[in-house]
Parts: C-alpha cells; structure tokens; sequence
C-alpha cells in the first residue's frame, strides 16, 4: 500500500478524468527514462495488464478492511491504469461514456 494521500477535498469526475486523459494522451511524446506513464505506454502490455491486476486486488484488500481512505487511495490507481490500458489501445473517454450510456438505456 501506498501512502495516504493527505487532505484530500472533494472535486468534479468530469473535469478529473478529462484532465487526466489529457495528460496520460500527451505522455506518448514523453522519454519512458523520464516518465513512468511513458514506461507503461511504451513498454510491454502485460506489465501494463499486471499493473491493473494489481491495483484491482489492492482495491478488493482495502474493502475487506473497510478502509475508506484506502477504498478512495487505491480506486485512483485502478482508475490510473485502466486510464493508461485505454489510451494505449485508442479508446476515448467520449467512447467509454457512450458504451456506459448505452448500459442505461
């Protein structure tokens, strides 16, 4: 586990998760020496995979102790790298909100 975040405030999902997206989409021209989102863009895709099988059993851990700081702590490094698995395979944001739309429906 990673340390706590501290003093972490309430924001807006949207906005995060487009800034973000933004960030991860721009990592692409970054040096993988000098960025750990272009190691995970540029390196092999099971490293990548693994990541979010990780994240996604630290995420299961914290429940079973039912630990919300460690629930929110480690979702954002699920959420993280399912970021950086779409964006290495060219799925947008756009697409993922019009597949969760059309589950609505």
């Amino acid at each position: 586990m990673g340390e706590r975040t501290a003093g972490v405030q309430d924001g807006s999902i949207g906005a995060t998760l487009e800034s973000l997206a933004a960030t991860l989409h721009g990592r692409w021209e970054a040096s993988p020496d000098e960025s750990y989102t272009a190691r995970l863009l540029h390196g092999k895709r099971d490293t990548l995979l693994s990541k979010v099988a990780e994240e996604a059993s630290e995420v299961i851990m914290a429940c079973k102790d039912d630990d919300h700081d460690h629930i929110r702590y480690e979702a954002a490094d699920l959420i993280y790298h399912l970021l950086v698995v779409l964006e290495r395979h060219g799925v947008t944001l756009d697409e993922l909100a019009g597949e969760l739309d059309a589950r609505m429906k």
